[in-house]
Protein backbone atom coordinates (compact mmCIF):
# COMPACT_ATOMS: atom_id res chain seq x y z
CA UNK A 1 0.00 0.00 0.00
CA UNK A 2 1.50 3.47 -1.07
CA UNK A 3 -0.49 6.52 0.34
CA UNK A 4 -0.09 9.92 -1.04
CA UNK A 5 1.79 11.42 1.95
CA UNK A 6 4.19 8.87 1.33
CA UNK A 7 5.29 9.85 -1.89
CA UNK A 8 5.09 13.56 -0.99
CA UNK A 9 7.73 12.64 2.11
CA UNK A 10 10.09 10.53 -0.42
CA UNK A 11 10.10 13.38 -3.06
CA UNK A 12 9.73 16.39 -0.95
CA UNK A 13 7.02 17.49 -2.68
CA UNK A 14 5.07 20.64 -1.10
CA UNK A 15 1.44 20.10 0.15
CA UNK A 16 -0.45 23.43 -1.24
CA UNK A 17 -4.30 22.22 -0.84
CA UNK A 18 -6.31 19.03 -0.50
CA UNK A 19 -4.47 18.12 2.77
CA UNK A 20 -7.64 15.85 3.69
CA UNK A 21 -6.88 13.38 0.78
CA UNK A 22 -3.22 12.65 2.08
CA UNK A 23 -4.02 9.27 3.32
CA UNK A 24 -5.73 8.44 -0.35
CA UNK A 25 -3.85 4.96 -2.05
CA UNK A 26 -2.39 5.00 -5.19
CA UNK A 27 -2.82 2.13 -6.92
CA UNK A 28 -1.73 2.73 -10.44
CA UNK A 29 1.72 3.36 -11.50
CA UNK A 30 1.12 5.28 -14.84
CA UNK A 31 1.10 9.23 -15.12
CA UNK A 32 -1.51 11.49 -16.53
CA UNK A 33 -0.55 15.09 -18.12
CA UNK A 34 -4.49 15.52 -18.92
CA UNK A 35 -4.06 18.69 -21.79
CA UNK A 36 -6.58 17.11 -24.06
CA UNK A 37 -8.89 16.53 -21.11
CA UNK A 38 -8.79 20.49 -20.36
CA UNK A 39 -9.61 21.26 -23.78
CA UNK A 40 -12.78 18.53 -23.55
CA UNK A 41 -11.50 15.71 -24.43
CA UNK A 42 -12.67 13.48 -21.85
CA UNK A 43 -12.18 9.48 -23.28
CA UNK A 44 -8.97 8.78 -21.87
CA UNK A 45 -9.15 10.52 -18.47
CA UNK A 46 -8.51 7.49 -16.50
CA UNK A 47 -9.11 8.98 -12.92
CA UNK A 48 -7.06 6.74 -10.84
CA UNK A 49 -3.63 8.30 -12.66
CA UNK A 50 -1.79 10.80 -10.31
CA UNK A 51 -2.29 14.29 -12.67
CA UNK A 52 1.29 15.65 -13.73
CA UNK A 53 0.93 19.72 -14.81
CA UNK A 54 3.74 21.06 -16.16
CA UNK A 55 4.07 24.33 -18.34
CA UNK A 56 1.91 22.67 -21.01
CA UNK A 57 -0.93 22.27 -18.80
CA UNK A 58 -0.59 25.61 -17.46
CA UNK A 59 -0.44 27.31 -20.55
CA UNK A 60 -3.83 25.51 -21.68
CA UNK A 61 -5.35 26.41 -18.62
CA UNK A 62 -4.31 29.91 -18.86
CA UNK A 63 -6.17 29.94 -22.45
CA UNK A 64 -9.46 29.21 -21.47
CA UNK A 65 -12.20 31.70 -20.74
CA UNK A 66 -12.80 32.16 -17.23
CA UNK A 67 -16.32 31.49 -17.43
CA UNK A 68 -15.10 27.60 -18.41
CA UNK A 69 -11.92 27.12 -16.74
CA UNK A 70 -13.50 25.96 -13.48
CA UNK A 71 -15.95 24.01 -15.18
CA UNK A 72 -13.24 22.57 -17.01
CA UNK A 73 -10.89 22.18 -14.45
CA UNK A 74 -13.95 20.07 -12.04
CA UNK A 75 -14.43 17.38 -15.45
CA UNK A 76 -10.62 16.42 -14.94
CA UNK A 77 -9.55 16.87 -11.09
CA UNK A 78 -12.79 14.43 -9.87
CA UNK A 79 -12.52 12.97 -6.44
CA UNK A 80 -10.95 9.82 -7.44
CA UNK A 81 -7.78 11.19 -8.77
CA UNK A 82 -5.54 10.33 -5.99
CA UNK A 83 -3.15 13.90 -6.13
CA UNK A 84 -2.47 16.37 -8.74
CA UNK A 85 1.47 17.80 -8.89
CA UNK A 86 2.81 21.20 -10.35
CA UNK A 87 6.24 20.96 -11.25
CA UNK A 88 8.92 23.75 -11.71
CA UNK A 89 7.34 25.60 -9.48
CA UNK A 90 4.81 26.61 -11.74
CA UNK A 91 1.91 29.28 -10.03
CA UNK A 92 -0.64 27.12 -9.11
CA UNK A 93 -3.94 28.53 -10.66
CA UNK A 94 -6.97 29.55 -8.29
CA UNK A 95 -9.50 26.85 -9.93
CA UNK A 96 -7.15 24.14 -8.70
CA UNK A 97 -6.21 25.01 -5.37
CA UNK A 98 -10.01 25.27 -4.75
CA UNK A 99 -11.28 21.94 -6.52
CA UNK A 100 -8.44 20.42 -4.47
CA UNK A 101 -9.76 21.67 -0.86
CA UNK A 102 -13.25 20.77 -1.82
CA UNK A 103 -12.71 16.99 -3.32
CA UNK A 104 -9.59 16.24 -0.97
CA UNK A 105 -7.50 15.70 -3.65
CA UNK A 106 -3.71 16.50 -2.21
CA UNK A 107 -2.12 19.41 -4.64
CA UNK A 108 1.80 19.24 -4.88
CA UNK A 109 4.62 21.18 -6.02
CA UNK A 110 8.16 20.51 -6.88
CA UNK A 111 11.07 22.27 -8.25
CA UNK A 112 12.12 19.41 -10.66
CA UNK A 113 11.22 19.54 -14.61
CA UNK A 114 8.27 17.53 -15.63
CA UNK A 115 10.33 15.31 -17.32
CA UNK A 116 12.53 14.26 -14.66
CA UNK A 117 9.59 13.87 -12.29
CA UNK A 118 7.84 11.44 -14.66
CA UNK A 119 11.45 9.50 -14.86
CA UNK A 120 11.79 9.14 -11.11
CA UNK A 121 7.96 8.66 -10.12
CA UNK A 122 7.19 6.07 -12.78
CA UNK A 123 10.39 4.04 -11.66
CA UNK A 124 9.41 4.43 -7.96
CA UNK A 125 6.09 3.56 -8.57
CA UNK A 126 6.64 0.73 -10.68
CA UNK A 127 8.35 -0.69 -7.81
CA UNK A 128 6.17 -0.14 -4.98
CA UNK A 129 2.98 -1.01 -6.77
CA UNK A 130 3.96 -4.39 -8.79
CA UNK A 131 3.03 -7.76 -7.78
CA UNK A 132 5.81 -9.03 -4.97
CA UNK A 133 6.67 -11.62 -3.05
CA UNK A 134 9.36 -12.61 -0.63
CA UNK A 135 12.07 -15.09 -1.37
CA UNK A 136 14.47 -16.49 1.22
CA UNK A 137 17.83 -16.40 -0.34
CA UNK A 138 21.03 -14.05 -1.66
CA UNK A 139 20.65 -11.45 -3.97
CA UNK A 140 23.91 -10.28 -5.22
CA UNK A 141 25.22 -8.90 -8.64
CA UNK A 142 28.16 -10.28 -10.29
CA UNK A 143 29.39 -9.16 -13.23
CA UNK A 144 26.40 -7.11 -13.58
CA UNK A 145 24.18 -10.56 -13.49
CA UNK A 146 21.79 -10.33 -10.58
CA UNK A 147 22.38 -14.08 -8.84
CA UNK A 148 19.31 -15.21 -6.42
CA UNK A 149 21.10 -17.67 -3.86
CA UNK A 150 18.49 -20.42 -2.23
CA UNK A 151 18.54 -23.57 -0.12
CA UNK A 152 18.45 -24.67 3.15
CA UNK A 153 19.00 -22.62 5.92
CA UNK A 154 22.50 -23.12 7.26
CA UNK A 155 23.73 -24.12 3.52
CA UNK A 156 26.14 -21.69 3.20
CA UNK A 157 24.48 -19.04 1.18
CA UNK A 158 25.62 -16.15 3.42
CA UNK A 159 28.87 -17.34 3.61
CA UNK A 160 29.03 -17.65 -0.20
CA UNK A 161 27.88 -14.05 -0.67
CA UNK A 162 30.69 -13.35 1.21
CA UNK A 163 33.10 -14.57 -0.50
CA UNK A 164 31.80 -13.00 -3.95
CA UNK A 165 31.96 -9.24 -2.27
CA UNK A 166 35.24 -9.72 -1.26
CA UNK A 167 36.21 -10.69 -4.78
CA UNK A 168 34.39 -7.48 -6.04
CA UNK A 169 30.93 -8.09 -6.71
CA UNK A 170 27.76 -6.41 -5.04
CA UNK A 171 25.39 -7.56 -2.27
CA UNK A 172 22.05 -6.42 -2.98
CA UNK A 173 19.92 -8.47 -0.24
CA UNK A 174 21.06 -11.55 2.45
CA UNK A 175 18.38 -13.49 4.26
CA UNK A 176 15.13 -12.39 3.15
CA UNK A 177 14.47 -10.81 -0.97
CA UNK A 178 11.83 -8.84 -1.53
CA UNK A 179 11.02 -9.63 -5.39
CA UNK A 180 8.71 -7.56 -7.50
CA UNK A 181 7.52 -8.10 -11.17
CA UNK A 182 8.14 -4.88 -12.95
CA UNK A 183 6.72 -5.94 -15.97
CA UNK A 184 5.94 -8.40 -18.68
CA UNK A 185 9.94 -10.55 -18.59
CA UNK A 186 11.80 -8.81 -15.89
CA UNK A 187 11.77 -9.81 -11.57
CA UNK A 188 13.47 -6.68 -9.32
CA UNK A 189 15.15 -8.12 -5.81
CA UNK A 190 15.11 -5.70 -3.45
CA UNK A 191 16.13 -5.95 0.09
CA UNK A 192 14.03 -5.07 2.78
CA UNK A 193 13.96 -1.71 4.42
CA UNK A 194 15.40 -3.16 8.26
CA UNK A 195 18.47 -5.55 6.97
CA UNK A 196 19.37 -3.61 3.79
CA UNK A 197 22.93 -3.73 3.54
CA UNK A 198 23.32 -6.41 6.23
CA UNK A 199 24.92 -9.83 5.93
CA UNK A 200 24.31 -12.46 8.79
CA UNK A 201 27.36 -14.87 8.84
CA UNK A 202 27.61 -17.52 11.54
CA UNK A 203 30.12 -17.43 14.41
CA UNK A 204 30.80 -13.49 13.13
CA UNK A 205 27.49 -12.22 13.33
CA UNK A 206 25.53 -9.32 11.54
CA UNK A 207 27.77 -7.77 9.35
CA UNK A 208 27.48 -4.26 7.92
CA UNK A 209 28.76 -4.52 4.36
CA UNK A 210 29.12 -0.85 3.89
CA UNK A 211 31.43 -0.35 6.97
CA UNK A 212 33.62 -3.24 5.82
CA UNK A 213 33.88 -3.35 2.49
CA UNK A 214 32.47 0.70 1.64
CA UNK A 215 29.40 2.07 -0.31
CA UNK A 216 30.71 0.59 -3.52
CA UNK A 217 29.86 -3.31 -2.14
CA UNK A 218 26.43 -3.07 -2.18
CA UNK A 219 23.11 -2.23 -4.40
CA UNK A 220 19.67 -1.28 -3.27
CA UNK A 221 18.15 -3.09 -6.30
CA UNK A 222 18.85 -5.44 -8.90
CA UNK A 223 16.93 -7.90 -11.38
CA UNK A 224 17.02 -11.24 -10.97
CA UNK A 225 18.72 -12.88 -13.95
CA UNK A 226 19.95 -16.72 -12.63
CA UNK A 227 19.04 -18.51 -9.81
CA UNK A 228 21.52 -20.69 -8.08
CA UNK A 229 20.33 -23.31 -5.58
CA UNK A 230 22.85 -25.04 -3.05
CA UNK A 231 22.35 -28.67 -1.91
CA UNK A 232 24.01 -31.01 0.07
CA UNK A 233 25.53 -33.71 -1.93
CA UNK A 234 23.72 -36.51 -2.24
CA UNK A 235 25.37 -39.84 -3.41
CA UNK A 236 23.77 -41.58 -5.68
CA UNK A 237 21.68 -38.27 -7.24
CA UNK A 238 22.77 -38.01 -10.77
CA UNK A 239 24.08 -34.21 -11.33
CA UNK A 240 24.62 -32.48 -14.74
CA UNK A 241 28.21 -32.91 -16.19
CA UNK A 242 27.96 -31.85 -19.64
CA UNK A 243 26.12 -29.00 -19.60
CA UNK A 244 24.60 -29.53 -22.81
CA UNK A 245 20.88 -28.91 -22.16
CA UNK A 246 20.00 -25.50 -20.98
CA UNK A 247 19.15 -25.51 -17.29
CA UNK A 248 15.50 -25.92 -15.99
CA UNK A 249 13.78 -22.69 -14.69
CA UNK A 250 12.07 -21.77 -11.45
CA UNK A 251 8.83 -19.86 -11.90
CA UNK A 252 8.72 -16.46 -9.89
CA UNK A 253 5.74 -14.32 -10.09
CA UNK A 254 4.84 -16.26 -13.50
CA UNK A 255 8.47 -15.53 -15.04
CA UNK A 256 10.82 -18.17 -15.52
CA UNK A 257 14.73 -17.66 -14.20
CA UNK A 258 17.21 -20.03 -15.37
CA UNK A 259 18.02 -22.49 -12.18
CA UNK A 260 21.47 -24.07 -11.47
CA UNK A 261 21.93 -26.45 -8.50
CA UNK A 262 24.73 -26.88 -6.93
CA UNK A 263 25.91 -29.65 -4.22
CA UNK A 264 28.12 -28.33 -1.28
CA UNK A 265 30.51 -30.78 -0.10
CA UNK A 266 34.44 -29.60 1.51
CA UNK A 267 36.64 -28.15 -0.35
CA UNK A 268 34.20 -26.82 -3.43
CA UNK A 269 35.09 -22.86 -3.82
CA UNK A 270 31.08 -22.03 -4.23
CA UNK A 271 32.01 -18.30 -5.12
CA UNK A 272 33.89 -19.15 -7.73
CA UNK A 273 31.63 -21.70 -9.31
CA UNK A 274 28.58 -19.25 -9.54
CA UNK A 275 31.41 -16.43 -11.14
CA UNK A 276 31.50 -19.18 -13.96
CA UNK A 277 28.00 -20.14 -13.73
CA UNK A 278 27.33 -16.60 -14.60
CA UNK A 279 29.90 -16.34 -17.24
CA UNK A 280 28.54 -19.65 -18.67
CA UNK A 281 25.18 -18.20 -18.85
CA UNK A 282 26.27 -15.54 -20.67
CA UNK A 283 27.65 -17.62 -22.86
CA UNK A 284 24.50 -19.86 -23.27
CA UNK A 285 22.83 -16.80 -24.75
CA UNK A 286 25.42 -16.16 -27.41
CA UNK A 287 24.58 -19.67 -29.01
CA UNK A 288 27.80 -20.99 -27.88
CA UNK A 289 28.80 -24.53 -26.44
CA UNK A 290 31.78 -25.79 -25.97
CA UNK A 291 30.40 -29.38 -25.77
CA UNK A 292 28.72 -29.25 -29.12
CA UNK A 293 31.72 -27.93 -30.66
CA UNK A 294 33.99 -30.42 -29.37
CA UNK A 295 31.47 -32.97 -30.92
CA UNK A 296 30.61 -34.52 -27.71
CA UNK A 297 27.19 -34.50 -27.59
Amino acid sequence: MLQVSQLAEEFDLKVQGGHGGLSKEITDYSLKRPSAELFGFLTYLTPKRIQVYGRTELGVIQQLDESVRRERLAQVMVAEVPCVIFTRGLPIPRECIELANERNIPLLTTGRSTTQLFYLLIRYLTNHLAPSTLVHGVLVDVYGVGVLITGESGIGKSETALELIKGGHLLVADDAVEVRRVDEESLRGIAPRRIRHLLEVRGLGILDVTMLFGAGAVRDEKDIHLIVHLEEWQEGKMYDRLGIDPPPTRQILGIAIPELTIPVRPGRNLASIIEVAVIQNRLRSYKSNPIKELGLD
